[in-house]
């Protein structure tokens, strides 16, 4: 028996023991990073120990108030012996605090919050017994007004676990056995109003126990927040003693006053002034006003050095007055570029700031990060120098020439002085001819001496500017109109000078156009056109001469109208027709095919040139209508010819691009009855650049329902390689401009003779185009060329006529070969 008793007894205390260890683990913070647990939990601690020196004086009043009510009706030795375990919890509790705080005050450990939250708990559920007591000793055999008391004294100790609140655990430790007692003691009276309080007693147990463990929550967050601060604060600081260290940028601060509260020393260097002298200046006095006055007058100064004035003045970049206005009135600023005058010179700073306050909300300084942009700002005004300019002639470029046009223009159009801009658009006559024959070396010196003879013509009411190739400009300021007059006729009097190039004679002239603003337009792009139609008028007329622009140079304009609205008439009417033009074997002189030509004749005004029509058509859509009309017209009159022979549509990007092109292409086919292999549609590279899904989904329907796909003006434009690679096509057409020059430029020939072989290589017929002599055709032929065409076999003939081509073609062509010898 006594073994079984010792064996409860162990049980019951392990059991006990283990209830301890769960109610100590409520204050684990497991779920935090390690480098913040410890630290959490030393504070919930330290946070609990100072408040347990207010609770330790007042469970001590307590205890001697318990004493005194009840010293004449309970027994004086409980009251004694209660006293005395309090106080001596109380003062084992105070020597605790202090020896807790003065071994492990200064430095936080493990071990040292480890046995702080032991011994809290300890002392808390030791003085927790002491107390629950007092219910059960005081309850039943006190008075109505004393058990008053004991339900009070009771409520009020439960409430302490308020104090004890950041550490959960000691609250519980301390407030479980209070309320346990108190049932005890309610029980143990055994009267009916025992359990009315002891309802009361759930209650008020279930709130204050909720209450404490929230309170204990929040705290955990707020001790959480505040460590976390601390350790970004401590981050924040190492990146920041990182920065000036490492940094180009420097940091600064002030105090409400503007003097310098906070110096580096990349700040001091930069500044070119001691730390010791810094700290004691205003921010106010180091601010140089006007500096950038000074800076810019010298920049205006560079920057028209090819004109007598500049117009596009830059705006003042400096933003000390800004930057003044900021901190006086405590608003933040952001990279602002202000000048400083140092004892090394004039420094560009770019400064960004925000105002910080005290405790009444007042601005107590400003704290910033400042850099020394000199070096990088001149280095920009170099660059935008250099942008600004022609690399070849040093004058102004196009994209200067916008911007001081543009404001030029807006300048006298709000003016009310009379003031004119004359723009004079310079084109050379006779450059490319120059630049052909003696190479671009000399093309480019030529240049060279072109924008020395302007500089030296123009006045400082004049810039220059070269717009690219050999198109130039000069801007020109005034008052009389004669004036441009008298200075255009002063640059081709220049211009038309003989010139020296390397040892060689060159002779050049040039042609003006010349439009006024606000005069002739306000607007620059208007200003540009109307002078290229002034250029355009001069060229025509025999070139070496200016052309101010007049009302009557639009007229083109209205011609490009009226041709719109003619021709959409004309093709509804039938003045349009197709001509063709024979595509001939180079090996038999056979006739393959023919190319169909638009042709139109207006009634009362006759002929009028593709080369006019089609642009127009082009840019109003209208084309896509003449496509497709010629297309239906083709296939129906190929149907004459033999067999064999194939017809040669020309097709626009704007119409090939079209969604469903190829169904129209059927279509047609349909219509007429024409094989698909005797329909060639030709495209030029321009229908690549916007290479839309359709471009490819059209190619590859044509070719597989047979159509044929020629490649037109092959050599010429962007002539990429890579599109025979990338799109099938059946044919290429080499442009007239290689074979123009075949006999005096062997490099043509050899063009061609690579355009050979890789045509070859890939399955890809050759056409020439623009065979005028029987040397070239025989030329071509030696290079195995397919086919060709041009006024050497026939221009575009009517319809009708190309059944007489087909027989004549081939005999002329075996009689013109007889006396062609060695033109390989």
């Amino acid at each position: 028996m006594p073994e079984t008793r010792r064996d409860d007894t162990t049980r019951s205390t392990e059991r006990f023991g283990s209830l301890i260890d769960r109610i100590r683990r409520i204050d684990t913070v497991d779920g935090l990073p390690a480098r913040y647990r410890l630290q959490v939990r030393a504070g919930l601690l330290d946070e609990t120990l100072k408040l347990a020196h207010y609770s330790a004086v007042t469970h001590l009043v307590v205890a001697v108030a318990v004493a005194y009510f009840f010293w004449d009706s309970a027994p004086r030795a409980y009251l004694l012996g209660l006293l005395a375990v309090v106080a001596v919890v109380i003062a084992a509790t105070l020597y605790m605090t202090w020896l807790y705080q003065r071994i492990f005050g200064s430095a936080v450990s493990e071990l040292g919050v480890a046995r702080g939250y032991r011994l809290s708990g300890g002392f808390a559920f030791a003085l927790g017994l002491a107390w629950a007591t007092m219910p059960i000793m005081l309850f039943s055999p006190a008075s109505s007004d004393e058990r008053l008391l004991v339900v009070g004294i009771a409520a009020g100790l439960i409430s302490d676990a308020y104090v004890v609140g950041p550490l959960l655990s000691v609250s519980y430790l301390f407030a479980v056995p209070v309320i346990l007692g108190s049932f005890l003691g309610l029980a143990r009276s055994g009267e009916p109003i025992a359990l009315s309080i002891a309802v009361l007693l759930v209650v008020y147990a279930s709130f204050v126990g909720l209450s404490v463990r929230r309170m204990s929550r929040l705290s955990r967050q707020r001790i959480l927040d505040r460590v976390r601060v601390e350790d970004q604060s401590e981050t924040i600081g190492l990146l920041l003693n990182e920065f000036e260290e490492n940094s180009s940028d420097w940091l600064w601060e002030t105090d409400e006053t503007g003097r310098f509260q906070h110096v580096s020393p990349r700040m001091a260097q930069a500044l070119g002034c001691p730390i010791e002298r810094l700290q004691r200046s205003a921010f106010r006095d180091l601010l140089a006003p006007g500096a950038d006055a000074r800076s810019d007058e010298a920049r205006g100064r560079d920057r028209g050095q090819d004109r007598g004035q500049d117009w596009s003045e830059d705006r003042g970049e400096d933003r000390t007055a800004d930057l003044l206005d900021q901190l006086r009135q405590g608003r933040a600023f952001h990279e602002l570029l202000v000048a400083i005058e140092t004892p090394t010179g004039l420094r560009w700073l770019e400064l960004s700031g925000k105002p910080f306050t005290d405790q009444r909300g007042h601005v107590a300084g400003f704290r910033g990060v400042g850099s020394d942009v000199t070096q990088r700002r001149e280095a920009e005004a170099h660059i935008a120098y250099l942008a600004a300019r022609d690399s070849l002639t040093g004058l102004s470029n196009r994209g200067m020439f916008h911007e001081v046009a543009s404001e030029a223009c807006a300048a006298v159009a709000a003016s009310a002085r009379g003031d004119l801009v004359n723009l004079l658009y310079l084109d050379l006559d006779g450059f490319k001819k120059v630049n052909d024959t003696a190479g671009h070396g000399a093309g480019d010196a030529l240049l060279r001496q072109v924008a020395d003879r302007l500089r030296a013509s123009v006045d400082a009411n004049a810039q220059v500017f070269r717009l690219g190739g050999d198109e130039f400009a000069i801007l020109h300021r005034g008052r009389e109109a004669a004036e441009a007059e008298i200075l255009a006729e002063a640059v081709i009097a220049a211009l038309h000078r003989p010139y020296l190039i390397d040892g060689v004679r060159a002779e050049i002239g040039v042609s003006i156009g010349i439009a006024r603003a606000p005069q002739d337009a306000t607007e620059l792009q208007d200003l540009l056109r109307k002078a290229d139609l002034a250029l355009y008028t001069a060229k025509e007329a025999g070139r070496g001469r200016w052309q101010c622009f007049d009302a009557d140079l639009e007229r083109r304009v209205r011609r490009w109208r009226e041709l719109d609205g003619a021709m959409r008439a004309g093709l509804a009417s039938g003045e349009m027709e197709l001509h063709y033009q024979p595509l001939v074997n180079l090996q038999d002189g056979e006739v393959v095919g023919c190319e169909a030509l638009l042709r139109w004749t207006r009634p009362g005004h006759g002929p009028v040139s593709p080369a006019e029509m089609i642009p127009i058509a082009e840019s109003t859509g209208f084309v896509i209508t003449i496509g497709r009309w010629a297309l239906r017209k083709a296939c129906a009159e190929a149907l004459n010819w033999p067999a064999h022979m194939r017809v040669a549509v020309n097709i626009s990007s704007t119409h090939f691009r079209l969604p469903d092109f190829y169904r129209e292409v059927e279509a047609a086919l349909g219509e007429t009855g024409l094989a698909p292999e005797r329909l060639e549609i030709e495209i030029t590279e321009s229908i690549f650049l916007a290479n839309t899904p359709h471009v490819l989904e059209n190619l590859r329907a044509l070719r597989a329902t047979g159509v044929r796909i020629a490649l037109d003006d092959f050599g010429t434009g962007y002539s990429s390689l890579s599109y025979l690679t990338q799109f099938p096509v059946d044919k290429i057409k080499i442009d007239r401009a290689f074979v123009r020059d075949l006999s005096s430029r062997p490099e043509c020939l050899s063009v061609i003779k690579a355009i050979m072989v890789i045509a070859g290589d890939l399955g890809i017929d050759v056409t020439v185009e623009g065979v005028e002599t029987e040397q070239q055709a025989e030329m071509l032929r030696l290079r195995r060329c397919n086919s060709a065409q041009g006024f050497l076999y026939s221009p575009a003939r009517p319809s009708g006529e190309v059944t007489g081509l087909i027989e004549l073609i081939p005999r002329a062509v075996k009689q013109a070969r007889r006396p062609v010898r060695h033109v390989a």
